[in-house]
């Protein structure tokens, strides 16, 4: 038992202590620094491998708690363990991938010593069993991301400034609820907490955890920081933190609330319904907009959040299951999907999608891997997105049973919502990859980016195959179930291996429809637009005095989405951020303080006036005496 408290402690110190060891060797050892940092991630995961084996090999295998003097107390179970493995495995790959797109960068230091230093922080926040200790890493992890994302410069400060008002604010009521909690129960050991909603002070501290879990996973609406982060911060960073690292543990701590700490009732189920809900149809409407490719899959990665937390809403262990699968599979596919845009952004020098293209030939691993990531998160079958979103769906159904009234609108909602986050990856393959290039990158000498950046991005292209494939007997039967510590029944059935088999044969009958049909020679013509021919039409004369050939772009033929007169207002008021709760709560913060500057104008007689006042309401609450106590 003294080896396993060692072990549990070791994911959290070792990773410091490297991080620690890179930040102090000299700026000359980057490259050496960077080997070590990828040594000391794959060290981290083989310790956790190592800790999951010993707990595995006890006569009960069950929840193992820890009370030390040092530490607190630490939990091992199987959801711990579960997310401890994936948050290791993850931070191992955005190490490997850093090491070719972070070379000749600045800051390298500080880059990989706050990198080890997060995975640290985030295991201690998985195997703490004290809130006051999730309280102090929950913190820590949020700071990590605040300087890592600074680190891009001056470009990426309002970004890290707007990260750290939404996430340090949630943190603000992480330590309310955290407070609520002690006061209700007398005790800070998560495992030994089990509230009823029932009476104010348990819904605000339900409120106040869920909060800081939807805050931290991206949802809305304290969405908007995601955007900023994944256009503006490395593509490193956005792959790690909203893309993978905030999902986990901010669905980690919501389904710790809803299954642990907290008996759910049907009103806090349908909030969460409809957030996620909300969460879904929305950022997919931003996204399809978007011309930046990193803010696109930012937008991406808070519509994904939608489905988990749709999952966890309904209640149901097989809702809940398809959360924590969805989780995972989003983990997946979007580092994938941020990783091919990193290596892009790497060879391009942008992520404008009107000045890339052409890049499928020349860059044919990111092209592959970005392919499978895209079919994936649109629930494509048989990719692991569209298991995990059909075990939702199926929750969903089944929740009707349980008075939830609204199940068909929200099913509608998030199929709707899968129909949309494919078209939006229709357009980032065309810009991207498929059409012909952009003036700008017609004579870039563009390669395939190294070893180090295209085998993360291969190897988890991989995963979205086999766990799509092989879901039952791998992800679903070895970590998701028992995490629940449940039999999770399915009410449909759906056959992976035989849908497989299936779609690879319509795949080779089209193949073989398309080698007999182009085994002549093709014809050469020109291209046929509409009835006009595209090199006889003009759009405008540029700054250059030169002519612009007419040609409608995967960009332009979204736009006109925002020409639609129900969506023309909508898109407006989302220009003006005023669904941006950092903007609207900043003017709303400085509409009071200007009022208490106008209060404030230096003259004797008004301060007299406000002392005056004062004493008055104070002489008004003593008087009233016990009715108005609390």
């Amino acid at each position: 038992m003294e080896l396993l408290l060692n072990s549990m402690v070791l994911p959290v110190t070792f990773p410091l202590a490297a991080g620690i060891l890179c930040l102090l060797l000299p700026k000359a050892f980057d490259r050496a620094r960077a080997v070590l940092a990828a040594a000391a991630s794959a060290i981290t995961v083989l310790i956790v491998c190592r800790l999951l084996l010993e707990w595995k090999q006890l006569p009960s295998a069950g929840p193992i708690i820890f009370s030390d003097p040092t530490w607190g107390s630490l939990r091992l179970d199987h959801l711990s363990a579960f997310i401890l493995l994936v948050t290791a495995v993850f931070g191992f790959l955005i190490t490997l991938y850093s090491i070719g797109y972070m070379r000749g960068k600045e800051r390298l230091r500080e880059y990989y010593a706050y990198l080890l230093g997060t995975i640290g922080v985030a295991c201690g926040v998985i195997l703490a069993d004290n809130l006051l200790l999730v309280l102090i890493f929950w913190g820590l992890v949020g700071l990590a991301l605040y300087v890592m994302i600074g680190m891009a410069g001056s470009d990426a400060a309002a970004a890290a400034n707007k990260t750290l008002v939404i996430v340090g604010g949630s943190d603000c009521l992480l330590m309310l609820g955290v407070a609520i909690v002690w006061m209700l129960t007398g005790t800070l050991t998560l495992s030994s907490i089990r509230l009823d909603l029932a009476g104010g002070f348990r819904y605000v501290a339900f409120l106040c955890f869920a909060v800081a879990a939807l805050a931290k996973a991206g949802a809305m609406p304290f969405h908007s920081w995601v955007p900023d982060c994944g256009e503006k911060a490395p593509a490193s960073v956005a792959a790690f933190f909203p893309a993978s690292l905030d999902k986990l543990l901010g669905v980690y701590l919501l389904v710790r609330l809803t299954t642990g700490m907290f008996v759910m009732n049907t009103a806090m189920n349908m909030l969460l319904m409809l957030v996620g809900a909300g969460t879904i149809i929305c950022a997919v409407m931003m996204a399809l907009v978007q011309h930046d490719l990193k803010r696109l899959l930012s937008y991406h990665a808070v519509s994904q959040v939608g489905y988990m937390v749709l999952g966890i809403g309904t209640g149901m262990t097989l809702g809940i299951a398809g959360g924590l699968f969805h989780m995972l599979n989003n983990v997946i596919y979007k580092s994938v999907l941020f990783l091919c845009a990193g290596s892009v952004e790497k060879k391009a020098s942008t992520m404008d999608l009107d000045k890339l293209g052409g890049l499928a030939r020349v860059m044919p691993l990111t092209f592959g891997s970005c392919l499978v990531a895209a079919l994936a998160i649109s629930g494509i079958p048989p990719l692991n997105g569209f298991y995990s979103k059909w075990m939702i769906y199926q929750a969903m159904v089944d929740s009707s049973r349980n008075g939830n009234y609204l199940w068909i609108i929200l099913l509608a909602t998030a199929m709707f919502g899968s129909a949309l986050t494919l078209a939006s990856f229709v357009k980032v393959l065309h810009s991207v990859f498929l059409c012909k290039r952009s003036a700008a990158l017609r004579h870039a000498d563009i390669r395939e980016v190294g070893f180090t950046m295209w085998l993360p991005c291969v190897g988890l292209a991989a995963l979205c195959i086999v766990f799509g494939v092989f879901a039952y007997q791998l992800p679903l039967k070895v970590m998701i179930f028992p995490a629940l510590d449940g039999v999770v029944k399915f009410p449909g059935a759906w056959y992976a291996g035989l849908a497989t088999v299936l779609l690879l044969a319509a795949y080779a009958g089209g193949a073989l429809v398309y080698l007999l049909s182009t085994v002549r020679k093709a014809r050469a013509c020109n291209t046929y637009i509409g009835g006009e021919i595209m090199e006889e039409m003009f759009r405008h004369k540029g700054a250059d005095g030169k002519v612009e050939n007419v040609e409608v772009t995967g960009v332009d033929f979204y736009r006109t989405v925002e020409d639609l007169p129900p969506m023309r207002a909508i898109y407006g008021a989302a220009r003006r951020k005023l669904f941006d709760i950092y903007d609207v709560g900043g003017k709303a913060a400085f509409f009071f303080v200007e009022i208490l500057r106008r209060a404030h104008r230096g003259l004797l007689p008004m301060y007299l006036t406000w002392v005056l006042a004062g004493l008055l309401v104070i002489w008004w609450l003593l008087l009233s005496g016990g009715r108005l106590m609390i």
